[in-house]
């Protein structure tokens, strides 16, 4: 790693807007641990992780970083980063540990005592309902492929709501429904494992009815919070200039991202994706549905990682991935900062989102610490600083984006890849639960200290 501090891109610090939010983000199932405390029962990766061969070397979430216990010490961890945000998910087995019924008042007192604690910190609460821990004894009776989840999910939403109301400043109903949906029930990769593009297209449209559900009913019980929801959203470049290619790239835009955004925005499937149904694909909406799921919203959020590359394949909507030359995670996804800009853009151009928040953004690396007991994790700096400066970018374009969350606040469970997978700003030892802040954690508290990227840039390699 070399720093250039005479980059012919960059004129002094790039100052972000006043009141931008500085953030970080994490999940329940990914860091809180204490599986079966307090009242807690098992979710859908309770029962996915303890599958043989279902998460690398069978890892699950029983521990993770032990947040629940922990979470005065993680807290005071996001102040010395200078966070301003703190984005964590309720995990809603916590909650109603049944799915539908009894409220378990010990799972909400645990997260009263984190708000209480974030507040105190001078750090701002960022909820999200549901990041894809689905309680068990609903899956049992069907999961996202029956609609009484979704009644059930509205319930929840309004026991929460009522209890943390507006000392929550922010309410996301879902984290990434295409994941629930497509490699919960599609791929069957996550949880709950099913293999059904059936399910699968039920349980997109029950996800999306949810979360049209519960947005009045946050806003009534917080009226003065605001109320979201977080799509992971792709960038979509043809393979070459080819007619075939660009209509490969335009179809694949259509199918995981319109699919998600137009009946959240426009109350409608997008045809791209209707017209690629199977007979047996059936989207079971009822009279008043998509009403339902265009209820507006104060902001969407977006989790974006890696671009889309489409070379047209023939009998197949959407062509298929290439992969360029350039800069992988071990994740192998490509490193490609510009797609951020692009995306950013053409959601401002194409709907009339009123606030964006960039909810996820990050990259692995499996560093550890050096003999100093530092952790020096380039890549994933340069993931941040690159990715920042084309967001700092798309707001000189008007793009209405308010804050940048960076994934993740610590090292986790990162779901089937188990703990071989690190994309924390903070690295975590899961055998003594030390947290060490890496080198991306420090550069990532002065940009949050100055609401700007630094005069120099950080090259990499």
């Amino acid at each position: 790693m070399t720093i250039n501090r005479q980059s012919p891109e960059q004129n002094g610090p790039l100052k972000f807007p006043p009141n931008f939010v500085w953030g970080s983000a994490t999940a329940a199932y990914q860091i809180e641990g204490a599986i079966a405390e307090d009242g807690r029962k098992p979710s859908i990766w309770d029962t996915f992780s303890a599958i043989p061969g279902k998460v690398l070397n069978g890892d699950t979430g029983e521990i993770a970083c032990d947040h629940y216990h922990r979470y005065p010490e993680d807290v005071a961890l996001m102040k010395m980063l200078n966070l301003g945000a703190y984005r964590f998910s309720i995990a809603w087995p916590r909650i109603v540990p049944d799915g539908r019924g009894a409220v378990n008042q010990q799972g909400l007192d645990f997260y009263d005592r984190l708000t209480d604690k974030l507040l105190e910190a001078g750090i701002q609460p960022y909820a999200t309902l549901y990041h894809w821990d689905l309680p068990q004894a609903l899956e049992d009776r069907g999961g996202w492929t029956n609609r009484e989840t979704a009644e059930a999910y509205a319930e929840y939403a309004d026991v929460v709501s009522r209890r943390l109301g507006d000392r929550i400043s922010s309410y996301t109903t879902f984290n990434e429904p295409w994941c629930s949906a497509v490699l919960g029930y599609g791929l069957g990769i996550h949880a709950p494992g099913k293999q059904d593009r059936a399910a699968q297209v039920a349980a997109t449209h029950h996800l999306l009815l949810a979360h049209g559900l519960a947005v009045p009913i946050l806003r009534r019980n917080a009226p003065k919070a605001e109320v979201g929801i977080t799509l992971n959203l792709w960038s979509f470049d043809p393979a070459s200039d080819s007619a075939a290619d660009r209509q490969a790239a335009e179809e694949g835009y259509d199918l995981d991202n319109r699919a998600y955004l137009d009946p959240l925005f426009r109350g409608k499937y997008p045809e791209t994706y209707l017209n690629a149904l199977a007979p047996d694909e059936t989207i079971p909406v009822q009279a008043g549905d998509l009403e339902t799921m265009k209820a507006p919203i104060d902001f969407l959020g977006i989790n974006y990682y890696i671009r889309h590359v489409r070379q047209a394949v023939p009998g197949i909507p959407g062509g298929q991935d290439v992969y360029p030359p350039g800069i992988y995670t071990t994740m192998d996804w490509e490193v490609y900062p510009p797609g951020l800009y692009d995306l950013l853009v053409r959601l401002n151009n194409e709907y009339q989102i009123r606030k964006i928040y960039i909810t996820e953004n990050g990259s692995s690396g499996e560093e550890g610490p050096d003999e100093k007991g530092e952790v020096h994790d380039a890549l994933r700096l340069y993931y941040l600083q690159e990715h920042l400066t084309q967001a700092h970018r798309a707001i000189q374009q008007g793009v209405p984006l308010a804050g940048y969350f960076a994934w993740s606040l610590m090292d986790n469970y990162e779901w089937a890849w188990g703990y071989t997978r690190r994309f924390g700003i903070v690295y975590v030892d899961y055998e003594t639960q030390q947290r060490i802040i890496k080198d991306s954690g420090h550069w990532y508290a002065r940009v949050a200290a100055s609401n700007a990227l630094p005069d120099y840039r950080v090259i990499y390699p």
